[in-house]
């Protein structure tokens, strides 16, 4: 079988890359890499999402020295093997490159980016509604995982 790797600077937006969005410390056999239009899923959720929080949470929230925080990706696309030793379940959005897992230092961070990210629902009507809002912590670590499908978005937000 021939080995295939990914671009490590495909950018997906400005601030997004390809190897950032497919990045995983479980090493597989399928090498975590993602089909063209698990790749499209990618670029539209960093271009109509992610970009537009990063850009809203440095205007309100950014520092006086002007250089812009960033969005850290704990995880986005994920293989059904990579899915599987992560612990997803099975119908989660990460297999289609649908949904992100945004990391966060404090709760304050974390809601502010809940709050932006459901304003950006709110505010933009051509931009398609969000699937799954879920506010996360395990012991000290904190992050949302944000998921926008192409269609079918049910609007989920939950705590857990």
């Amino acid at each position: 079988m021939e080995k295939v790797n990914i671009n490590n600077e495909a950018k997906l937006s400005e601030h997004f890359t390809l190897c950032e969005m497919t990045k995983t410390k479980h090493v597989t056999k399928d090498g975590n890499i993602p089909s063209r239009v698990i790749i499209e899923n990618l670029r539209r959720l960093c271009t109509d999402w992610l970009e537009e929080l990063r850009r809203r949470y440095n205007r309100l929230y950014g520092d006086s020295s002007g250089k812009e925080k960033p969005i850290i990706i704990n995880s986005g696309y994920r293989s059904p093997e990579v899915n599987r030793l992560a612990g997803g379940v099975a119908g989660s959005n990460h297999l289609t490159g649908c949904a992100v897992d945004i990391r966060c230092e404090n709760k304050i961070k974390l809601l502010r980016y809940a709050v932006i990210l459901i304003d950006i629902a709110e505010e933009h009507q051509y931009t398609p509604d969000f699937d799954e809002l879920i506010l996360e912590a395990r012991g000290t670590t904190l992050w949302i995982h944000f998921s926008a499908r192409p269609s079918n978005n049910r609007r989920k937000i939950t705590w857990s």
